[in-house]
This record gives structure tokens, sequence and C-alpha cells, in this order.
């Protein structure tokens, strides 16, 4: 097995147009690891920018529609499938996304149980507040993030797979014998705060522009529930607030610019615990030279 680069970095940080001049020059093929750019139909608010792929082929995009709540353990089969598929063709796998828990899963070697729903679990928290929920789920695992208490519904789900843990023992979840892949080379595109920042607003400027709030629109009139897209989180959670009437446009913008801002800074703090357990990411500026970037992973690789 040869080497591959998985290539992470914060959101706006310009990772995705680098990930694809290294499969240019590679031979490559991308693995998407985006937990929202799975989903059809939502592509402005997720920076799918699939132009920027030209010929590269991607996978895990678009393969299942909105409304769906898609999770780590098939994330994981998904991916595992691409990459056999891709390393069967001859063709290097290039991972590339930002969401840190699918990317150190992935890396790492985690299995996963499918955890089934719980009728009679959710019946019981369906009256409870996001609070009551947050509180009950910290007293059965360590929160690492927020991610799992965004909503309420993603609490009960948490909630739900901590319970099956529970209630089954022998199918927590595990390291596999091989452990950590030491094929994987990890790359993060590092940008600082203040430039991060600059790119966070006028990438939310040019997709409000580009017709981000029609495209929550069209989902909500296609039949998408609007607490399925909250549930979704950042653009798409404050722009059906909007469409719902929940809050003026101004105080839409305002929060979701905090709110990606927070995002970015709760990815970076992921990065850095990833380095703390035992990851190596070898670090380079957004700003770098695409071709000195591929000449860089190539080096990394060898």
């Amino acid at each position: 097995m040869k080497k591959y680069p998985v290539i992470t970095g914060p959101t706006a940080s310009g990772k995705t147009a680098l990930a694809v001049k290294a499969a240019q020059a590679l031979d490559g093929e991308i693995i998407s690891a985006d937990s929202r750019q799975i989903y059809t139909g939502m592509d402005i608010g997720t920076g799918k920018d699939l132009d920027e792929y030209g010929t590269v082929p991607y996978h895990l995009i678009d393969i299942v529609p909105a409304g769906y709540k898609y999770n780590l353990y098939e994330y994981l089969r998904d991916a595992r499938a691409a990459f056999d598929e891709i390393t069967s063709r001859g063709k290097l796998p290039v991972v590339c996304g930002g969401t840190g828990m699918y990317l150190e899963a992935l890396i790492r070697g985690t299995n996963l149980p499918e955890v089934p729903e719980n009728a009679e679990l959710r019946k019981r928290l369906a009256s409870k507040s996001l609070e009551e929920l947050t509180a009950i789920l910290s007293e059965m695992k360590t929160l690492h993030n927020t991610t799992d208490v965004d909503t309420a519904k993603r609490a009960i789900r948490a909630i739900e797979i901590q319970t099956y843990y529970l209630e089954h023992p022998e199918l927590t979840p595990e390291v596999t014998p091989t452990g950590t892949d030491e094929n994987a080379v990890i790359i993060g595109v590092e940008i600082d705060r203040d430039s991060r920042r600059r790119r966070v607003s006028a990438r939310l400027r040019t997709r409000l522009e580009a017709g981000m709030i029609e495209e929550v629109k069209n989902l909500l009139e296609s039949g998408v529930p609007a607490e399925n897209l909250i549930y979704y989180g950042l653009e798409y959670k404050f722009i059906t607030l909007y469409l719902t009437g929940e809050l003026t446009k101004d105080e839409m913008i305002d929060s979701l610019e905090i709110a990606i801002h927070q995002f970015a800074k709760r990815q970076m703090t992921w990065f850095r615990g990833m380095e703390r357990r035992g990851f190596e990411i070898h670090w380079l500026p957004y700003d770098i030279n695409p071709d000195t970037f591929v000449e860089k992973v190539a080096d990394l690789l060898q």
C-alpha cells in the first residue's frame, strides 16, 4: 500500500483547490471528508464548487438526498469502499475535507456498529429541553465538541447511540487491530486568524449573492422539513430561521457570520487535539504557490 495524502484545514482555507491540484498532478481522485457535501441540493451553502474539480473524479459528494441524516458509521463504510475502488484501479486516493471527526475515525481505523433507532427512548426524551439533553449526554460521555448538542435532535441521537453502546458493550467503538493507518500523510492548510476571518466574511457575501437563500427556500419548498435543515447547522440553520420568520435578514447574516467564525475555531481546536492524540499534521500555508504545494505533498509521500 502506497502512502496517500489527507488534506485538511479550517473552512475558507482553500484546501479543496489545493487538493484538486495535487490530485491532478499525482493521478489521484478525491474522497470528500465533508459532512454536508454528501447531500444533493445543498450546493452553495456547503461550498461544493464542483467546477474546481475539472476532470478530477470525486467521491462522497451528492450521494444522499437533503433531509437525510447521514452518520459516521455510513461515512466510514462509504469512504472505505471508495478507497478500495480507487486503489483497485491504480489511482491515488486524496482525502480532502474539514470534518475532523470523519478524518480521525477514518485514519484511526475505527469500527462502528450500525445503531438503530430507539423509538421508546426518543419518546421519553422528546419533551426535554436542549439543556436537559446536554446534561444527560454529558453524564454518558465526555463532550469533546458541541456538534452533538447543536440541536435537540442531534442530542437525542447522540444519547440514543450512547445508550446502545451501554446496552451492547461488546459493540463499543474500537480501533481495528491494524490501528492508525501509517500510510495516511496528513497535510493541514494553515491560515492565520485575521486572514481566515476576512475570507469567511467575503465568502459569505459571495454565497448570499449567488443565491444561497434561494437554495434553502427551494429545499423547504421541495418538502425538506425545516427542522432537518436546522439540524445541518450554519448556513442551513440560520437561513431557515430567517425564512420561517424567527430571524430578520440582518440578524440572520450577523448570526451566521459569527457561527462560521466559531465553527472554524472549533475545527482548529479539533486538529490541535489530533496532534495531541499522536497524529502528525504537516502544516503548509494557505497562500502557498499551488505548484509548490504539489511538490511538498509529493515529497511527503515518498
